[in-house]
């Protein structure tokens, strides 16, 4: 179904934007497994709505209310241990102004899935919020993907992401050979999740200019995996980067992918782009560049993994844009109510990192023999 992802571990999202509550279940989890409360609550809370002033004026709590899978640590407070159960998680919605959405089933907004929600299921969507259409679905997507996060790390695989660009403003890429666990690190330690404090007042001031002209603003995300083993993956319609694909164009308004050098490999000789080779004193074998991204024929080869998304404007605007009514068959304009990102690309860097752990740890139970 497409609310779900995985082979070994099963993640699958349910509720909508405006429903009573949304949540996830993460199925796999093996027995044994600490979570700490206390920090997946402020991993999920860096993606949390009304925060900062680029983001929706909507207020919701965004805490886990947890319904199975997970029993209390005698010993630690905050510490919780999964017992082998599906974890199942709800998140409950607790600030809806649904009636800023009701013309929105007559007139469909340029650049969402209104029209083709429409169009699939004859009217009977829920188009409050945007359904489940949403960015509101990333809420649990960072639950599921932050609680694997932790059982990563302690496997010695770190997650991380930035802000490369908003708009024409863009900050340096990560090192794609020397990259270090602390640089990887540092933007998430951050309320703006740029790793140059001057490159993020610029980007600011980008999503700033847009938010008082009624206009919305993207950007691009660089997102690292440190401490990957090579064999990750494999060859042709299951690779690594397949896997992370899907789960990455599962978050809404991502547009385009790339990793390593991506497109720019396109304007590369084979001499520039071709990373050479070289013994470790260990006897090891490395890469001495990685224009490859840590990929190669699907398959990790134990360089940091790279990779770039593009996020798109955010659709919904208080310009006035022109649309139709699809009842009444005519042309209409369209000036959108309701409380909205001006720049959703700062909220979505902790949800590709969710995505990006939730992939790994699969792909990791591939070659444990749980694939």
């Amino acid at each position: 179904m497409s609310s779900m992802i995985g082979d070994n571990i099963k993640v699958s999202v349910f509720g909508q934007s405006h429903s009573a509550g949304i949540g996830a279940v993460i199925d796999g989890i093996p027995a044994g497994e600490h979570i700490d409360m206390e920090k997946l609550g402020a991993f999920m809370q860096r993606r949390a709505p009304g925060r900062n002033a680029y983001s929706t004026k909507r207020r919701e709590g965004d805490v886990p209310e947890i319904l199975s899978g997970l029993l209390p640590d005698e010993t630690k407070e905050s510490v919780m241990i999964s017992c082998g159960a599906p974890i199942c998680a709800v998140i409950r919605n607790t600030d809806q102004r649904s009636g800023d959405y009701d013309e929105l089933k007559r007139i469909p907004r340029p650049g969402h899935a209104d029209l083709t929600a429409e169009i699939k299921y004859h009217g009977f969507q829920d188009v409050r919020g945007g359904g489940h259409f949403s960015g509101r679905l990333t809420a649990p997507l960072c639950f599921a993907g932050g609680l694997v996060r932790q059982i990563l790390e302690r496997r010695g695989i770190y997650i991380g992401a930035h802000i490369e660009r908003i708009g024409p403003e863009t900050e340096n890429r990560y090192d794609p050979a020397g990259l270090t666990k602390e640089d990887l690190l540092l933007a998430g330690k951050k309320d703006f999740p740029a790793n140059d404090p001057l490159r993020a007042e610029a980007m600011m001031a980008v999503i700033e200019e847009a938010r008082m002209d009624q206009d919305s603003v993207g950007g691009i995300i660089e997102c690292g995996v440190l401490g990957l083993p090579a064999g990750l993956g494999n060859p042709m319609f299951d690779g690594a980067e397949n896997r992370i694909a899907e789960a990455v164009f599962g978050i809404p308004a991502v547009k385009g992918l790339e990793f390593g050098e991506g497109f720019g490999a396109a304007f590369m000789r084979g001499s520039q782009h071709n990373d050479p080779y070289r013994m470790g004193e260990d006897g090891s074998i490395h890469a001495v560049s990685n224009h490859a991204g840590g990929i190669l024929g699907g398959i990790t080869n134990g360089m940091p993994l790279i990779f770039r998304l593009a996020v798109k404007p955010t659709a919904s605007i208080l310009k006035a844009q022109d649309s139709v009514d699809m009842k009444a068959g005519e042309n209409r304009e369209l000036c959108i109510k309701g409380r909205h990102d001006p720049c959703i690309v700062p909220r979505a860097v902790p949800v590709v990192e969710a995505v990006t752990a939730i992939c790994i740890y699969d792909m990791l139970l591939d070659i444990e023999g749980r694939g």
